[in-house]
């Protein structure tokens, strides 16, 4: 796929699916597939994965092409597939480059291992990733790596292929300036939350990356429906009754937000499983708050 095309296709609800493991924390690719499966009924408009939801930070090389793979077939051309690359520069570029082979549409940078570099050392690093393939790049700007306008610019005007950023931080005023110095030569994406929602649709974002999709596709579309057309009275409520309260959980504790969802799948009947170290299991007491909860979601199923 060119990466006007897919650009052109990333407009809705980007699902970032979990990666399932079994209880010896090995992949659990069958369970994979029955989630995408269960995912694909649903009109998202591409899947991500592995990326952070998916636990890339805890996936060998081989490991991550085989999630790739496995994503690949089952979602067999009917949105783009894109994967996730990063922690240092020839890491990532034998990862993009895997992808590729492996059949991705695209690639999700992520930010350097190494923080606060120079900008001249963050565009090289970049230059690296998109240099090592010919498919359309989406920055992800998360954890230390909050570039100003001015870098981004930079990184639009020297990376062709280049096609769209992704906000991890939340941070609404930086977004907007970054978007206002940018302007269009960029798609843009708001990517730190299905809570960000009504604030991303409120200064024009129209597309964002969902984790309450591994569970409840039809609650994020309907929020992309509701926040693009202005309809802030059910669009508020939905927030208070559903995704306010997940979020609250998941920012109890460090990696809360894949253990929470990976719970809320095996609860739902998916395939969740643990996870892996470093990140940490719900406990007991969690699990069962948990269970009251998802009552509420039922609908959403």
């Amino acid at each position: 796929m060119q990466p006007n095309e897919l650009r052109q296709k990333l407009h809705g609800v980007i699902s970032f699916p979990c990666t399932p493991f079994k209880k010896d924390l090995s992949l659990d690719l069958d369970g994979l597939r029955k989630n995408l499966r269960a995912l694909l009924k649903h009109p998202i408009c591409a899947v991500v994965a592995p990326a952070g939801t998916g636990e890339i930070h805890c996936l060998s090389p081989v490991e991550h092409l085989a999630v790739l793979q496995t994503t690949v077939e089952e979602v067999n051309g009917k949105v783009p597939v894109l994967t996730a690359a990063g922690i240092n520069p020839p890491i990532a570029a034998d990862i993009a480059k895997q992808s590729a082979a492996a059949g991705a549409d695209g690639i999700l940078a992520f930010p350097p291992y190494y923080p606060s570099m120079e900008d001249d050392g963050i565009v090289a690093y970049y230059q690296g990733i998109a240099g090592a393939t010919s498919l359309g790049m989406i920055i992800y700007s998360r954890d230390w790596f909050n570039p100003s306008p001015a870098l981004v610019e930079k990184l639009a005007q020297q990376i062709p292929n280049l096609i769209a950023w992704k906000d991890g931080q939340a941070d609404i005023r930086r977004y907007q300036m970054i978007r206002q110095h940018v302007g269009d030569r960029l798609h843009w994406i708001g990517g730190a939350g299905d809570d960000m929602v009504p604030a991303y649709y409120s200064m024009g974002i129209r597309t964002y990356t969902s984790s309450i999709a591994n569970v409840a596709p039809k609650l994020s579309l309907r929020l992309h429906e509701l926040a693009s057309a202005g309809y802030a009275a059910e669009l508020t409520r939905l927030m208070h009754e559903l995704v306010v309260p997940l979020y609250a959980l998941r920012a109890k504790r460090k990696g809360y937000e894949v253990s929470a969802m990976k719970t809320m799948m095996d609860l739902a009947g998916l395939a969740g499983g643990p996870v892996r170290p470093p990140l940490v299991d719900l406990r007991a007491d969690e699990i069962k708050a948990l269970q009251t909860t998802i009552e509420k979601w039922r609908p959403w199923l």
